[in-house]
């Protein structure tokens, strides 16, 4: 594999990185930003979820616009829109206006989900494409690796008392930085070629055979466009042709678009964007403590960067189909485990856990001193009856440190293994599936139709989970991920194929039946 085509796939794929940035910062910024403006549970849903809604249109529109203007000139505006969201966001007097700046990032981010992987299995040959195509989600666990460690350092010198950061701007701080790797994605971008497919399908045949010279070598490259030439013989798509929504619906197609709605929606609906985006707060209901939640940050993930690896090394090896069944079954029992964690925790306050709680209404809580709760929802509900949902908001992390009676190591490990779990299976194995099963002419569409599904799922997730964590209790909504699932796990087994070293002409001849 030649050390130029996996720069261009790095470069390409930095979208993804800077998704897994905004993703993981917001869990830090949240705790600050959502006391800040008195977000209700709604709210603070839409704020964090609010990318994902504005991603479903990109999605739906941006497969279609790269098919027609090309995948590079996408990309090129997907950078601009991050550096201007990490602008607004940093600059928000509002609530109104932080969604706003958050849902322009999240066209940036539906847009680069769709054609990073396009492109990338375009200018790639059989051998290598699932180690490129998973560069895409090697770049979002490393974005949410380096953001969890921006808010750890951030919220550390901000509680040390340095009179620089204060609770009021210290998560502008963590939303601003994201302006840094806009810009370099923004450079990077104007100094990688067209995509080679795509170039046939307009038939600027030598262009594309320049490109594919360059990346491979004459003889690789005469191999490659023999190949992709024949495939496309007789159903090059023409400026005027249009593919469609219902174009998917062909029998022929019928298959791989029930495969690719499968996996694209067990992806989201199994609650890991959940957990990266609400991951401070979920620390914080185990009752470890703000610092001790924002530190399990970095170990998260840390451990979702070194599974993608794992993932990365096995998906040409071991194959698509064992990673995802294998995952999946991981995923199931972990967050069953977190489910039962959670379900024997109980919550009690006592006179001196009080005392030692540090902000101006903490005596309030006297009348709820050495009442002992069997769940969440209730012990919450009391502390926010007495204190108000801002100033509950601001200490809850230390609230729930002083009052929680539970094994927080059994939920960590359920949590680490869920993740772990996810990063070599569902995380990258999905986007180098969609990249795979759809022929060159319906590919950008159809992963676009794909991604918004998987975005609309995401969305759903995201907005209702601190209203699930508020109603349901942490216990029952784990308890209801997993259950999911384990139903994806056996409709998986049933109709999942394997892909694995066949080039994308092969597998249009195998699974696509005319």
């Amino acid at each position: 594999m030649s050390k130029k085509l996996i720069l261009i796939a790095f470069v390409v794929s930095l979208g993804g990185f800077l998704f897994g940035f905004d993703a993981g910062i917001i869990s830090g910024v949240m705790s600050y930003a959502g006391p800040e403006f008195n977000l209700s549970d709604i709210q603070s849903g839409w704020v964090v979820s609010s990318p994902s809604f504005a991603a479903m249109i990109a999605m739906i529109f941006s497969g279609r616009l790269s098919d027609i203007i090309g995948r590079k000139k996408i990309l090129i505006a997907v950078a601009f829109l991050y550096a201007i969201s990490a602008l607004l966001s940093a600059y928000a007097a509002s609530y109104e206006m932080l969604y706003i700046a958050r849902m322009i990032g999240g066209l940036a981010f539906g847009a680069a989900l769709v054609l990073a992987p396009t492109y990338i299995a375009e200018i790639s040959t059989a051998e290598n494409r699932g180690k490129l195509v998973s560069i895409q989600q090697l770049n979002i666990v490393l974005g949410f690796f380096a953001a969890f460690l921006s808010n750890y350092y951030f919220n550390k010198y901000n509680t040390s008392g340095e009179s620089f950061f204060t609770d009021e701007n210290v998560w502008r701080w963590m939303l601003g930085v994201e302006l840094i790797p806009a810009v370099l994605y923004f450079i990077s971008l104007f100094f990688i070629p067209k995509s080679p497919r795509w170039l046939f399908t307009k038939s600027r045949n030598e262009e594309a055979k320049k490109v594919l010279a360059s990346v491979y070598g004459e003889v690789k490259a005469e191999e490659e466009v023999n190949t992709i030439l024949s495939s496309l013989e007789g159903s090059v798509i023409k400026a005027e042709e249009k593919v469609n929504l219902k174009d998917l619906f062909k029998p022929a197609l019928r298959f791989v678009l029930i495969v690719g709605l499968v996996v694209g929606v067990l992806q989201q609906i199994t609650g890991i964007n959940a957990v990266y985006f609400y991951a401070t707060s979920i620390f914080k209901q185990t009752g470890i403590g703000t610092d001790a939640a924002f530190a399990s940050g970095i170990l998260l993930s840390s451990v979702t960067v070194f599974f993608t690896l794992i993932a990365m090394y096995l998906i040409d090896r071991v194959g698509r189909r064992p990673l995802l069944l294998i995952g999946t079954a991981g995923i199931a029992i972990s967050l069953l485990l977190c489910a039962y964690g959670f379900k024997q925790a109980t919550y009690q306050l006592t006179q001196e856990s009080i005392a030692e709680l540090k902000f101006n209404d903490s005596y309030k809580l006297s009348i709820f001193a050495n009442k002992v709760y069997d769940n969440d929802v209730d012990f919450k509900n009391e502390m926010k009856s007495i204190l108000g949902n801002q100033v509950y908001g601001k200490n809850d992390g230390a609230i729930l440190e002083s009052a929680t009676n539970i094994n927080a190591t059994l939920v960590l490990i359920g949590v680490l293994g869920f993740i772990a779990c996810f990063a070599f299976s569902l995380g990258p194995v999905m986007w180098v599936l969609l990249s795979e099963l759809f022929p060159n002419k319906y590919r950008g569409f159809a992963i676009g139709v794909i991604a918004f599904v998987n975005s609309f799922i995401s969305w759903v997730v995201q907005l209702i989970f601190p209203w699930e964590l508020s109603n349901f209790g942490n216990a029952l909504t784990f308890f209801i991920f997993g259950a999911i699932a384990c139903i994806g796990f056996f409709v998986m087994l049933k109709i999942l194929p394997e892909t694995k070293g066949k080039s994308l002409e092969q597998i249009e001849m195998e699974l696509v039946k005319d």
